[in-house]
């Protein structure tokens, strides 16, 4: 059976629009509604922050401190989470010339953000995320990664590691006269991490579509799922000869990639292909309509996926998510997305479209880093 993990307080430090704020939560779903600018967004974002990354903007972290503010910010969340009840605080310190996040848990410094994973796990799905399939492979790539970070927490560690070697090795090609053990170790590091990182996005790709074979989320489209770009043709071949594999194209690939400045053969080279199943149609040709169907399709599916793996639902952060879907979407949507059994934070301008979650979700109203009972909550308190 799957368990809920849930926020009860999130607290705000000096958080892009919020000098301070504090969310007091009783594990419904939450409805954020106010004009656009009001801080949404960034209620959604700090959220994000309790995950492990960079969270749902990516931002660079001092652009997240609040202009006119100390310099830092901080996130404290009280969660009901994976291994019981915790207290999940992170932030920078405007008085430090480092902008390392830093991650306390229980009110103890961790050594790394993965940690935050034995947790809480966090989805979202946000506006600019719209174009992720039209847009450029590198977008479809960190999509992809995220995913499968939520179930594989050493995922991210893998690629930041690949990546490092990786501009290493670019960096002694470019030097023209190096010393071959050294860029050979280099090229070892990168074969091993790389078939590692293809081997996990090959078995979430897997997981997914074994999922969508035995699951109906209608009324959104069943996005059919497969990767190319990066040892199209291994088949199942063993860890250990893929990684030979990658290993003689490294270094036939030297002088090639020497005269490029970069990297041509790895899975930094991958792309995420997603096609419409029941249209058998590429994504990228569907609607808009279709393609924002598509997207909340994969991401419902691989809510279901994490809750599955992990015994517990994950928090949802969707954002604007009911903008652009009909009456009968918008409802079948918050079905879907109560029956995952999780907690769903959800942003708009208008609280009447969240009127079908009723007494599921607790309602507020966001104006300009204040945050008050929403006007849907009230009337019905006072109907009470």
């Amino acid at each position: 059976m799957v368990q809920k993990a849930f926020l009860s307080r999130l607290k705000l430090t000096d958080f892009r629009n919020y000098p301070e704020a504090v969310l007091m939560l009783d594990g419904r779903h939450v409805v954020l509604t106010g004009d656009n600018g009001a801080g949404k967004t960034n209620l959604l974002e700090a959220v994000s922050f309790l995950s492990p990354g960079r969270g749902l903007r990516r931002a660079v972290l001092s652009e997240v401190s609040r202009v006119g503010g100390t310099g830092g910010f901080s996130v404290f969340a009280e969660v009901e989470g994976m291994e019981g009840e915790v207290s999940l605080g992170t932030g920078i310190d405007g008085d430090s010339d480092s902008l390392s996040r830093r991650l306390r848990i229980n009110g103890t410094p961790a050594r790394s953000t993965e940690e935050l994973s034995d947790h809480l796990s966090v989805l979202w799905l946000t506006p600019a995320m719209d174009g992720l399939f039209t847009g450029p492979s590198a977008d479809r790539r960190r999509f992809l990664d995220r995913l499968v970070l939520s179930i594989d927490p050493g995922h991210g560690r893998r690629a930041s590691d690949f990546e490092r070697a990786m501009r290493s090795r670019n960096r002694l090609l470019s030097e023209g006269r190096y010393d071959p053990a050294w860029v050979s170790a280099v090229e070892a590091q990168m074969a091993g991490l790389g078939i590692s990182m293809a081997a996990a996005r090959r078995e979430m790709l897997d997981l997914l579509r074994h999922l969508a074979s035995v699951s109906q989320q209608e009324p959104f489209p069943t996005p059919v799922l497969a990767l190319e770009g990066f040892l199209d043709a291994a088949g199942d071949m063993p860890a250990a000869e893929l990684e030979e594999r990658y290993l003689d194209m490294l270094r036939e690939g030297r002088g090639r990639d020497a005269a490029a400045g970069r990297t041509l053969e790895g899975p930094h080279r991958s792309d995420l292909l997603v096609r419409h199943r029941e249209k058998d149609m590429d994504a990228g040709r569907c609607s808009t309509g279709e393609q924002k169907a598509l997207l909340i399709g994969l991401i419902l599916a691989h809510a279901r996926l994490t809750a599955n793996m992990t015994g517990f639902a994950p928090v949802l952060l969707l954002d604007e998510i009911a903008a652009h879907l009909d009456e009968g979407r918008r409802i079948a949507l918050f079905d879907l997305v109560h029956e995952l059994g999780g907690q769903a934070f959800m942003t708009g301008t208008d609280d009447a479209m969240f009127s079908p979650l009723g007494e599921r979700a607790q309602f507020l109203e966001v104006d300009g880093g204040s945050i008050r009972r929403g006007p849907l909550l009230s009337t019905r308190l006072q109907d009470c």
